[in-house]
């Protein structure tokens, strides 16, 4: 009987992820074809940077309630889990050499939880419609807070070949053209403002929004055919690590905080680690692509922490006896 369930959750996960693999596939298939040429995986993900993820940022925002997402406990739970991971994996790489910006990236990865692709369906297979609440904080301080401050950092430590008092002001001017910063800013102050979107404003971003994660799972299909063998084995051991961060020690360090620290109940305790153990998402390769950096590194940390999630979210449920 145990098996059975084990299976059928294993099964189940399966079937949320398959979309990402098939997503991943058509974008490779595409670019080895020669459907889409070399230059297909800059503009595509162009397209989700200043068009598809902005509208989506914006609307997350602009639609939340601000009752449903205040939840203290929660919310220090799930942010501390990702804080330590993605401040230990900057300073981890920072300390081995790495760029500003490179690092930056890195910790991203160890740290970006994909809450909306898996996050929402996963959620709602497992726990159930109160689980959706969390989720959709989890995905506020993700897509919104945590890749703010990775472009934040990202942006300043481009600059540092500046003289110093002109790095704070070529950071600021970048940050204030930056659509992935703007969009969720304004969306905040609709949501605040409290006056709701008018259907057509609402129905276009819907539209707009939803084109962002398939295309920026194709897109990563297109860079993953374009990658030379012997250029992945040279980051196959960095991969591994920013992986088991990912997958095992971000999961870890929010169960410490939710349970010990916080003393959550055991439900809040419950999503707060099965979102912190979702695989890495697409915000971080988007980053590395349009900011011209090592994305090949990055691809590989989506792929193989998404495939590596089927067997570790699995383990999970086995142990909680969700």
């Amino acid at each position: 009987m145990t098996f059975q369930i084990q299976s059928f959750r294993m099964l189940t996960n399966l079937l949320i992820v398959l979309p990402i693999f098939a997503l991943i596939l058509t974008g490779w298939i595409a670019r080895k074809s020669g459907a889409l040429g070399p230059n297909a995986t800059r503009e595509v993900n162009r397209l989700v940077v200043y068009l598809a993820l902005p509208a989506l940022l914006f609307d997350i925002m602009a639609n939340a309630d601000p009752a449903q997402i205040w939840e203290p406990g929660f919310i220090l739970a799930f942010t501390g889990g990702c804080a330590v991971i993605f401040g230990g994996t900057l300073w981890w790489r920072l300390a081995k050499g790495r760029h500003l910006a490179d690092a930056s990236i890195d910790a991203l990865n160890a740290s970006y939880a994909n809450t909306g692709f898996v996050g929402f369906p996963l959620v709602a297979a497992i726990v159930g419609k109160t689980g959706l609440g969390p989720t959709l904080i989890a995905t506020i301080l993700t897509v919104c807070v945590l890749f703010a401050i990775a472009i934040i950092l990202i942006e300043g430590g481009l600059q540092q070949e500046a003289r110093r008092r002109d790095i704070a002001i070529k950071t600021f001017r970048s940050l204030a053209k930056n659509p992935l910063l703007i969009a969720p800013v304004l969306g905040a102050l609709v949501m605040v403002s409290g006056f709701p979107l008018p259907a057509p404003v609402h129905a276009f971003l819907k539209l707009l929004g939803g084109a962002a994660s398939p295309c920026a799972l194709i897109a990563l299909g297109l860079f993953l055919a374009g990658t030379s063998s012997g250029e992945a084995k040279q980051r196959l051991s960095t991969a591994g690590i920013l992986v088991a961060l990912k997958l095992v020690a971000q999961p870890i360090v929010t169960w410490v905080i939710a349970a010990y620290l916080l003393q959550l109940p055991p439900a809040s305790t419950h999503v707060a680690v099965l979102l912190a153990a979702l695989p890495t998402g697409t915000g971080p390769f988007m980053l590395a692509e349009f900011y011209n950096r090592e994305a090949s590194l990055t691809g590989r940390v989506v792929l193989a922490s998404t495939i590596l999630s089927i067997v570790t979210i699995s383990v999970y449920l086995a142990v909680v006896g969700a």
